[in-house]
């Protein structure tokens, strides 16, 4: 595979390119308008066929949507930031997914890849010790960060889709690429997956950068993803005064704060590990009101779906509990969501072989024990193996300056290059495939 790895150390500097000019227009979920027409511009350039926005984002299953101002708002920034008019309107209101077909005419598997493309909220470090900063592509956009290495993995996406076109020639079958919005809090994938866009697939895989894998090592079927999920309760009560008539209130602060307290209760299961957390609680209007309203952001997590489904439905009995004894309302709205993973053991074998003949790989596994975060990938892995297809999910270690989420994160950009060419060795080294 010379011709291949030559072609992708040629594109190192492009993707280099993408992945600064895409970290400092920094975009968080449901925002990424400026990086969704970047992206769309480039693979026309390249000819693939393109369904953009509402062709590949459901409406109804969008989940954790920025209020409509929020959207409006952000929209004008990226035009100010230089989105390109002529894919922007197909953006339009959040709905920021594209899927890239590369339809080769000949007989032959459906291949999806699929990369995000969402920042974190959060601001960037502005330190010369902090490289982005002190090299000029730090994030301009307050608030906005991409600190798990979402800017990489939309530069792997571009890269992949240029040296795969390159070798179409080579190629039967067709290739997908999928670029997600709002991964970040497991807000996108169900949205693609309602409007069809992990239909008919037969193998698809995955990718993330880092999270703690040395350079060199590749996971190629991570299975240690958490189900999830996350909610919003928003508990309404009845303003009194205080001092005057406190009888006639309803404390919306207290069913709240009991709420948390019970929710953090919840006894494991036995079956395996879980989680809860309520990261937030707003309340309270003033220091001589009963507060009428209050809000919590919680997420339940579990090893498997079970798990997941038995803390979460505990959780809502403890909300309906308490909202009687306090006799309040409450409303809950769901945020996001992801499935536990189960990559298909078929087609992590096989990029298993091919990730070991990767230059620059040093160590492949198929995972690494322990339970760690979530992904909303899993909801598109789980809709390609429900139709009979194989999915996986890869990991691609690398050298991380600070943890993900964490204002100093930067990565070793050479991950790119092994990454784009363990990728496109899965499509071009597919059985039945012609040799490069």
């Amino acid at each position: 595979m010379k011709q291949l790895e030559l072609a992708v150390h040629e594109l190192a500097p492009r993707m280099q390119h993408w992945r600064r000019d895409f970290h400092h227009f920094a975009e968080s979920g449901w925002l990424e308008f400026r990086t969704a027409t970047h992206v769309a511009e480039v693979l026309h350039q390249l000819g693939y066929q393109l369904a953009l926005g509402r062709d590949v984002v459901d409406d109804a299953a969008r989940m954790g949507l920025p209020s409509a101002e929020v959207l409006a708002r952000e929209e004008q920034r990226a035009q100010a930031q230089g989105a390109l008019p002529q894919w922007l309107e197909h953006f339009s209101g959040g709905f920021t997914g594209i899927v890239a077909t590369l339809d080769t005419g000949r007989p032959g598997p459906t291949i999806a890849f699929r990369v995000d493309m969402d920042a974190l909220d959060l601001g960037e470090m502005q330190q010369p010790s902090h490289r982005p900063f002190a090299e000029g592509f730090a994030s301009c956009n307050d608030g906005m960060m991409h600190a798990c290495g979402h800017d990489g993995h939309t530069a792997i996406g571009l890269g992949l889709a240029t040296v795969l076109q390159q070798f179409s020639h080579q190629l039967n079958g067709t290739i997908k690429l999928i670029f997600q919005p709002a991964e970040e809090g497991t807000r996108g994938a169900r949205a693609m997956v309602a409007a069809g866009a992990l239909d008919n697939i037969d193998y698809f895989t995955a990718i993330h950068i880092g999270t703690g894998i040395p350079g060199g090592t590749v996971l190629c079927g991570s299975d240690n993803f958490m189900a999830t999920t996350k909610f919003d309760v928003q508990f309404t009560g009845v303003a009194a005064h205080a001092g005057g008539k406190p009888e006639e209130g309803r404390n919306a602060l207290l069913a709240a704060a009991q709420t948390a307290l019970a929710l953090h209760s919840i006894a494991p299961h036995s079956a395996g590990a879980s989680r809860v957390n309520v990261g937030v609680l707003q309340a309270g209007t003033g220091r001589n009101v009963v507060p009428a309203q209050a809000l919590l952001k919680v997420e339940t997590r579990g090893e498997t779906n079970v798990i997941n489904d038995y803390v979460f439905e505990r959780a809502q009995e403890i909300i309906r509990g308490i909202t009687t004894m306090y006799g309040i309302e409450a409303e809950v709205k769901l945020m996001g969501a992801a499935t536990n993973s189960a990559p298909s053991p078929e087609w992590v074998a096989f990029i298993r072989q091919q990730a070991a003949e990767v230059s620059g790989v040093t160590q492949v596994f198929d995972t690494v024990k322990g339970a760690t975060g979530s992904e909303d990938a899993t909801l598109m892995m789980a809709r390609v193996q429900e139709q009979g297809g194989k999915a996986s999910y890869m990991v691609f270690g690398t050298q991380l300056s600070a943890g993900h989420h964490n204002e100093k994160f930067d990565f070793d950009e050479k991950v790119m290059e092994v990454a784009v060419n363990t990728m496109a060795r899965l499509a071009l080294n597919f059985p039945w495939q012609r040799g490069v």
